[in-house]
C-alpha cells in the first residue's frame, strides 16, 4: 500500500468517539418540536385565524390573504422563541435539490434602530433571482425574477437558526420551474376525480388524499477515503476499481448487526428527525456492504415529499458528525447493489378507507378492484411515461443490474388478485351479478380476504408491485425527487379516474344499474390493460421480447426515454389535468437533456484526468521497476535461466503496456468525441450523442484501469480499493 493510501485509510479506520446524547423525553415528546404545527399554530395563532388556516390546509380552499399578518406574527413569535434569528423560502428547483436564500428579522425601526420584523406579504410571497436556476429556455438569464409562494400544507420547520418556509418557486410569467407546485396540482387532480368514483361507493366521502411512504437507501463511506477518490468527491460513484475479492456474495450483511458506528450516526439522525417532525420508523443493513436503508411512517404525498428532500440533507450533514460521507447516488460502486427509493403509494378517503385496500363486503371489493384495475390503467398506458419519470444518468446505472427493476415498466400482482381479476374477466353478467333492487349486489366470486395484505408476495423485479393495500413504485432513485414520479403517477390516475367515470355515467344514462356498469366498465378495462400485468422474473431475455410484443417501452437511453413527456398522449394528459402545459413540459424536458449531458461529462473529464495524471503514472512507474529488474535478472543470471526467470515480469511489462496504451488512445478519442458534441445546438440531440459515443467510453477505459489495478504493485497504488471503500471498522 501505498504510504499515501496509508495514511488515509490509517485515519479512516482509527477509532471515533460514537457515542450520541439522547434527550432526557421519550420521542413522543420531542416529536416535531421544530415544526409549526397544529399544535403550535393553536396556541400561537387567534381562534378565527387557525380556523382558517386549518381550512385551507384540509379542504385546499384558497388562502385569505387577510390572515397572512396575523398567522406571520404568531409563527415569527415562535420562531424566536425557539432561537431563529432568520427566515427562508425552501424549495425545489428542477436541480434535484432544494434552495433557501435567508433573511433576518430584522427591519429599521425609524428611529436609528432594528426591530424583528416579519409580515404576511414576507411569509405568502417573496422574489429571488430566478436567473441561475435551470428553467428550459422559459426565462433569459438577464431576466432574473421568480417568485416562491407559501404551501400552507406543509408546515414550516426550523433549521439550525433558521424558520425554512416550504413554497413553491414559478417564474415571473407563472411558469412552474421547481417540482412541488405541479405535485400539488397531481395531488389536487387526483383527489377530484377519485372523490367523484368513490360516491359511486359512498356519497359521504369529501376527499381523497395520496399517500407516499418512501424507503432510502444510501451508503456510508469514511470521510477520509472519500477525499482520496477525487471521483467520488465529484461525481458520486466511482469511475473505476475492482471488485474487491469479499463484497455481497454471503449475503451476510443484509438484516445484519449494525456497526456501532453507523448506529450511533443512525441514532442521531433519527433524533434530528424525529425533531423536525419527520415519522422514521424502520433502520437496517441492506444487501451491499455499507449499504443501510432508513424508511417512515407513510404520510399525505406532499408532506412526505418534503421530508424526504429535508432527511437527504440532515444525512448529509450528520454523517460529517461520524466521520462518514454518505452517498445517494445510485451506483456508486460496480459490481455490487445499488441504491433505490422505492415509493409505496396508496390513495385514502377522509372517512378513514384505504382504496386499494380490500373490505368485508361485495360492494367494498367492488371498490377496491375499481381502484386498483384504474391503476393498472393508468400504469398500462403510460407506462414509457412513468419510466422517464424516474430516469436519469445515474439510475440508468442501477435499472435491471440483477438487483433492481428493469427499464420495462410492468406491475406484479401476485396470485390471489391475479384469479379474482381473472375470474371478473371471463365472466359474464349474469354470471356476476344478482341484482334485486335497492338489495344490491352479489358478486359470484369467493369474497377477497382480509388477508390479502399479507398473502401477496414480493417480486423484486417488478418495477410496479401491488404489495396489499398499496402499490410499490420500486424504480424510483435513491437521490431522486419523489415528486418526479409522484407527479407522473397522480396525474395519470386522476386521467384514467375521469375517463372511468365519464363511461359508467353513459351506460347509467342508458339505463344500466350503476354496480353492474361499473363492473362492466372494469371488466374491459381487465383486459385492456392485461399487457402491463407480469409476475415473473423482469431479469428474464425472454421477458423483454414479450414486453415488446407487449407493445410496452423497451426503450434504454435515456434522452430517448425522455422523449414520453412530449408525445401527444403525455401533453393532453397534463393539460387536461391542469397539472403542466405543453410549454412547461419543453421546458423541463430541456433542463432533464442538459443535466443528462453535464452529468456524462463532468464522469468523462475526472476519468480523463484520473486516467492520465494518475493511473497512467503510476502503471509506468510500476513498469519501470520490472523492466529494472529484468535487466538485473540477465546481468545475474546466465542467459537461458535469466529469460526463464525474468519471462513474467516481460508478460506484466507488456500488459502494462497494452492497457496504458489502450487508456491513452481511448482517453483522446473520448475527448475529442466530447468536441463534437458539444458543438450539437438542440439539448436532446446532445444527449443522444453523450448516451451513444461518450458513456460506452467511459466503460471501455474502465475495464483497462480495472486491468491495471491488479497488476500494479499495491504500495505505488495511490486511490482507496473497493476493499477499504466498502468495509466499515
Amino acid at each position: 500500500m501505498s504510504k499515501l493510501r496509508f495514511r488515509v485509510v490509517e485515519t479512516a479506520f482509527k477509532k471515533r468517539p460514537v457515542n450520541v446524547e439522547l434527550p432526557s423525553e421519550r420521542p413522543s415528546e420531542y416529536f416535531a418540536k421544530f415544526v409549526f404545527n397544529r399544535e403550535k399554530m393553536f396556541k400561537y395563532l387567534p381562534g378565527k385565524v387557525f380556523e382558517k388556516l386549518a381550512d385551507v390546509i384540509d379542504n385546499g380552499t384558497p388562502l385569505d390573504r387577510s390572515i397572512a399578518d396575523e398567522v406571520a406574527a404568531g409563527m415569527k413569535q415562535w420562531a424566536l422563541e425557539m432561537g431563529a434569528t432568520h427566515y427562508t423560502h425552501w424549495f425545489a428547483p428542477l436541480t434535484e435539490g432544494t434552495a433557501e436564500k435567508h433573511d433576518a428579522f430584522v427591519e429599521h425601526d425609524g428611529k436609528g434602530g432594528m426591530i424583528e420584523e416579519f409580515s404576511g406579504k414576507l411569509l405568502v410571497q417573496q422574489e429571488p433571482d430566478a436567473s441561475s436556476f435551470p428553467n428550459g429556455g422559459i426565462r433569459n438569464t438577464f431576466e432574473a425574477r421568480g417568485y416562491s409562494a407559501w404551501d400552507p400544507s406543509s408546515p414550516a420547520f426550523i433549521v439550525d437558526d433558521t424558520l425554512c418556509i416550504p413554497t413553491v418557486f414559478i417564474a415571473y410569467t407563472g411558469e412552474s420551474l421547481d417540482y412541488k407546485a405541479p405535485l400539488l396540482k397531481a395531488l389536487r387532480a387526483v383527489d377530484k376525480a377519485a372523490t367523484e368514483v368513490c360516491h359511486y361507493f359512498n356519497p359521504e366521502v369529501k376527499k381523497v388524499n395520496a399517500y407516499l411512504g418512501w424507503e432510502q437507501e444510501y451508503f456510508l463511506v469514511d470521510e477520509g477515503l472519500y477525499a482520496a477518490r477525487p471521483d467520488l468527491l465529484l461525481t458520486g460513484r466511482t469511475l473505476m476499481g475492482h471488485d474487491s475479492a469479499k463484497n455481497q456474495q454471503l449475503e451476510d450483511h443484509y438484516f445484519g448487526a449494525i456497526p456501532t458506528r453507523v448506529a450511533a450516526f443512525m441514532k442521531e439522525l433519527e433524533i434530528e428527525a424525529l425533531k423536525l417532525g419527520i415519522p422514521v420508523k424502520t433502520r437496517h443493513n441492506e444487501v451491499a456492504p455499507n449499504q443501510f436503508e432508513l424508511a417512515p411512517i407513510f404520510e399525505e404525498c406532499n408532506l412526505a415529499n418534503d421530508h424526504n428532500m429535508l432527511i437527504m440533507s440532515l444525512m448529509r450533514k450528520i454523517a460529517r458528525n461520524h466521520g462518514f460521507r454518505v452517498l445517494l447516488h445510485e451506483k456508486p460502486f460496480k459490481g455490487v447493489n445499488g441504491s433505490g427509493k422505492h415509493n409505496n403509494w396508496s390513495l385514502g378517503t377522509d372517512t378513514g378507507i384505504l382504496l386499494m385496500g380490500p373490505g368485508k363486503t361485495p360492494q367494498e371489493n367492488l371498490r377496491f378492484v375499481t381502484f386498483v384495475v384504474n391503476t393498472l390503467m393508468a400504469v398500462y398506458r403510460h407506462n414509457g411515461l412513468l419510466k422517464a419519470s424516474i430516469s436519469s444518468a445515474t439510475n440508468a446505472h442501477r435499472l435491471g443490474a440483477n438487483e433492481a427493476p428493469p427499464a420495462i415498466i410492468s406491475s406484479f400482482l401476485g396470485k390471489q388478485l391475479s384469479i379474482v381479476l381473472q375470474h371478473i374477466e371471463e365472466s359474464t353478467d349474469d354470471d356476476m351479478l344478482s341484482l334485486s333492487g335497492k338489495h344490491g349486489m352479489k358478486l359470484d366470486i369467493p369474497q377477497i380476504p382480509e388477508l390479502l395484505i399479507d398473502n401477496t408476495d414480493r417480486n423484486r423485479t417488478s418495477p410496479f408491485a401491488f404489495t396489499g393495500n398499496r402499490f410499490e413504485f420500486r424504480a424510483v432513485g435513491s437521490e431522486a425527487n419523489c415528486a418526479s414520479a409522484m407527479i407522473v403517477l397522480n396525474t395519470a390516475v386522476a386521467e384514467q379516474l375521469t375517463e372511468f367515470k365519464n363511461e359508467v355515467d353513459r351506460l347509467i344514462e342508458t339505463g344500466e344499474e350503476k354496480m353492474a356498469a361499473i363492473l362492466k366498465v372494469v371488466r374491459t378495462y381487465i383486459k385492456t390493460c392485461k399487457p402491463i400485468h407480469f409476475d415473473g422474473n423482469g431479469y428474464s431475455d425472454e421477458w423483454k421480447e414479450e414486453a415488446r410484443k407487449r407493445g410496452l417501452d423497451c426503450e434504454t437511453s435515456v434522452p430517448l426515454i425522455f422523449d414520453n413527456y412530449l408525445t401527444e398522449s403525455s401533453i393532453k394528459m397534463f393539460e387536461q389535468t391542469g397539472v403542466m402545459t405543453q410549454k412547461e413540459l419543453e421546458a423541463r424536458n430541456e433542463v432533464k437533456w442538459e443535466t443528462y449531458t453535464k452529468k456524462i461529462q463532468i464522469e468523462a473529464r475526472v476519468l480523463g484526468d484520473l486516467a492520465m495524471n494518475h493511473i497512467i503514472p503510476v502503471a509506468t512507474q510500476y513498469q519501470t521497476s520490472l523492466i529494472d529488474n529484468v535487466y538485473k535478472i540477465r546481468s545475474l543470471f546466465p542467459e537461458e535461466k535469466g529469460k526463464t526467470l525474468s519471462s513474467k515480469n516481460i508478460e506484466l511489462i507488456e500488459a502494462i503496456a497494452e492497457h496504458t496504451a489502450f487508456i491513452k488512445e481511448h482517453v483522446d478519442q473520448m475527448v475529442e468525441a466530447r468536441k463534437v458534441a458539444n458543438k450539437i445546438d438542440t439539448e436532446r440531440e446532445k444527449a443522444i450523442a453523450y448516451h451513444d459515443y461518450i458513456v460506452p467510453a467511459l466503460e471501455k477505459i474502465r475495464y483497462h484501469i480495472d486491468k491495471l489495478e491488479l497488476i500494479v504493485d499495491d504500495q505505488m497504488w495511490t486511490l482507496p480499493k473497493y476493499r477499504e471503500l466498502l468495509f466499515i471498522r
